[in-house]
């Protein structure tokens, strides 16, 4: 049971979130042997019923356009295939490893056919093994699939499926936890700066507590602008509205269903068992509110089902099991990780807008999180180009491979 009060009025630390990003954070903090100080992990709602972190894919691809973002998902890759190892060699950790159907990405025109080959490029040079394949070879591997207006596909065999999010989410607030980090069910409401304005000196929390900080580690999912206002900062995350659906199909496919991604963005994978999970949006995509998890049925007899059906014509015939709206954190600035310090406020850190790719990235994120709060910088992967300090410069991330 988690407790609803801090031990102590003073901490080193104070992380506002704790699923997949602060979780991570605070594990790789417990890993570096020059760190000694408190770290509080604050959370509202400990069921993480609601949080991003339990609506997602549960799946990791090496298929970005950008460099970092494939070394991140490689790291990915790694750690969630010598967890053990990771953790210790602690026999208690389950050995998992990924389901790797890949992610394929199908182009109908010439323009993403293109981008499809210049992120092959990148992707190829950073070590993956990203294969491009005609309309005819799409057909001969997958002969489920309609390609009749198909100009190239994409898919990565190795690295590239599924993974055990939650065991690897668990583990890290378990052993986090055993080795001092605090964890407390209750919300941050505000926030004081020193006269100077240049640093977070305390927070407030719901329950009244004043808590004293040397540091803030802002990792509150879709809520990351209402944590940054308290401290009166403004960051570009809002809270947007993607739909889930698992399903079975009365004539299952002979075969693994790569996690496909659809000229038009709807998303569709293999779950097992002649079961398969798909994903999408409205073509209005607004902000949304905090608490709105309400389902739009309209969507999938209107937009989303008519898709997938022409896209595999065995999917006609199919019947939905369970169905949830989730959110995705939106970096409506360029769709990519706002991390490290803001630019005045020198000791609050981001670790916010990971526009639907959080999951797959928390290793890395966690670890360069917890690097630049102990040392002052990145030291495995330099994480810098994700920095706040790039938006209010007007510094975009270009990543083409955003879905």
């Amino acid at each position: 049971m988690t407790a609803k009060h801090p031990q102590q009025t003073t901490y080193d630390i104070v992380i506002i979130g704790g699923a997949i990003m602060g979780a991570s954070t605070a594990w790789f903090l417990t890993e570096d042997k020059d760190f000694d100080g408190r770290v509080l992990v604050v959370e509202r709602d400990p069921t993480y019923e609601t949080c991003s972190t339990m609506h997602t894919n549960s799946c990791m691809r090496q298929q970005f356009s950008a460099e970092l973002n494939v070394r991140i998902s490689q790291f990915a890759a790694d750690f969630v295939k010598n967890l053990r190892r990771y953790m210790g060699d602690d026999d208690r950790v389950p050995e998992l490893s990924i389901r790797s159907f890949g992610y394929m990405y199908l182009a109908d025109n010439d323009d993403f056919a293109n981008v499809l080959r210049e992120s092959q490029k990148t992707q190829l040079a950073a070590g993956t093994a990203t294969q491009l394949m005609t309309a005819e070879q799409i057909k001969a591997a997958y002969p489920f699939y309609n390609v009749d207006d198909i100009v190239l596909g994409s898919i990565n065999l190795v690295d590239e499926g599924y993974w055990d999010g939650s065991a690897v989410f668990d583990w890290w607030r378990r052993s986090s936890r055993e080795r001092g980090v605090e964890y407390i069910e209750n919300e941050v409401v505000a926030m004081t700066r020193t006269p100077a304005g240049t640093r977070v000196e305390s927070v407030t929390l719901k329950s009244g507590e004043v808590i004293s900080c040397g540091q803030v580690v802002n990792a509150s999912g879709p809520r990351a602008a209402r944590t940054a206002r308290m401290a009166g900062i403004d960051v570009p995350v809002e809270p947007r509205k993607r739909f889930s659906w698992i399903f079975s199909a009365e004539n299952p496919l002979d075969r693994d269903l790569p996690l496909t991604i659809d000229p038009s963005g709807v998303h569709v994978r293999e779950n097992g068992g002649g079961t398969y999970q798909c994903g999408g949006h409205a073509d209005v995509d607004p902000v949304v509110d905090y608490d709105d998890f309400n389902m739009d049925h309209a969507l999938w007899e209107n937009q989303i089902w008519p898709i997938l059906a022409t896209r595999i014509p065995q999917f006609e015939a199919i019947k939905v099991q369970s169905e949830w709206a989730g959110h995705y954190a939106m970096n409506v600035f360029d769709h990519n990780a706002i991390m490290g310090p803001h630019t005045e406020v020198e000791n609050f850190i981001f670790l916010n807008g990971f526009s639907g790719h959080g999951l797959q990235q928390s290793p890395a994120m966690g670890r360069g999180t917890a690097e630049y709060l102990v040392h002052g910088e990145y030291r495995a992967l330099d994480m810098s180009p994700f920095n706040f300090e790039r938006i209010p410069a007007g510094r975009k991330i270009i990543e083409k491979a955003i879905i």
